[in-house]
């Protein structure tokens, strides 16, 4: 089984471009055409599952298009998509912000999914997705180390009683470097699948390892590999792995 990881930064791409005629302008322009090539890169991937960080809704810049549903009408993948602010947010009540979040598009039979808030931080999504043999938890945590520190302890909690084997994946911030996931990984019994630490990002020269796929030790990575793709600021994150059944 496939999964990919990948923070498209709403497709609204890298470069120069980005940052004209203003810096960071290009969250404002429109970005279909840069998300062609992300589904030109993704569909002959054929993932199974895609975990998708930083997604436009149906804002303007998307030309009133889910990037998600888009995706997935390209794979013919289910899609699952919310808000990455919870419902008391300000950024609810504000054009473009109120269309951004994340989603999870797979192939897979869902037996359930659920939305989940962390307690600190702007970015507060989870999205919990079971499958037949395990479930994924897809996050994208605060760019406050404080914040992040008391979501890595939100998450443990929903993890810990779970019958399932179970992935973790997403854009974990972690600015300070891996050593902030020690705790958690430990208390919650995951391995990286990107045993190496290769890193993810910035795209154009990567340096850090700001995106992450964890995993049960039920689970077994067979392939893992970081394309050198430039349609984001961060690149995808390739996972290939199988599932052991009980005996």
């Amino acid at each position: 089984m496939r999964f990919i990881l990948y923070n498209i930064r709403y497709a609204a791409g890298i470069g120069k471009k980005f940052h004209l005629p203003l810096p960071y302008s290009g969250y404002f322009k429109h970005t279909n055409g840069n998300l062609k090539k992300i589904v030109d890169f993704i569909k002959p991937m054929n993932p199974d599952i895609l975990g998708l960080i930083e997604v436009d809704a149906g804002s303007f810049r998307s030309e009133k298009s889910n990037q998600a549903e888009a995706i997935a009408q390209e794979l013919k993948h289910f899609h699952i998509y919310q808000s990455k602010y919870s419902t008391a947010s300000m950024a609810q009540k504000v054009p473009v912000l109120n269309k951004q979040g994340n989603a999870i598009l797979t192939n897979q039979r869902i037996v359930s999914q659920n939305f989940h808030y962390f307690r600190n931080g702007v970015k507060r999504l989870v999205i919990e997705l079971e499958l037949e043999d395990f479930s994924i938890f897809l996050v994208h945590l605060s760019i406050k180390f404080r914040h992040r520190q008391y979501q890595l302890q939100d998450l443990h909690s929903m993890i810990k009683n779970l019958k399932k084997p179970v992935i973790v994946a997403g854009d974990f911030n972690v600015l300070w470097g891996d050593r902030e996931l020690q705790l958690f990984l430990a208390a919650a019994q995951l391995n990286n699948a990107n045993r190496n630490g290769e890193p993810s990002h910035p795209s154009r020269s990567p340096r850090r390892e700001l995106d992450f796929i964890f995993h049960s030790p039920e689970i077994h990575v067979t392939h893992f590999q970081i394309p050198p793709v430039k349609f984001s600021d961060h690149t995808p994150l390739v996972c290939d792995f199988e599932v052991a059944t009980a005996t």
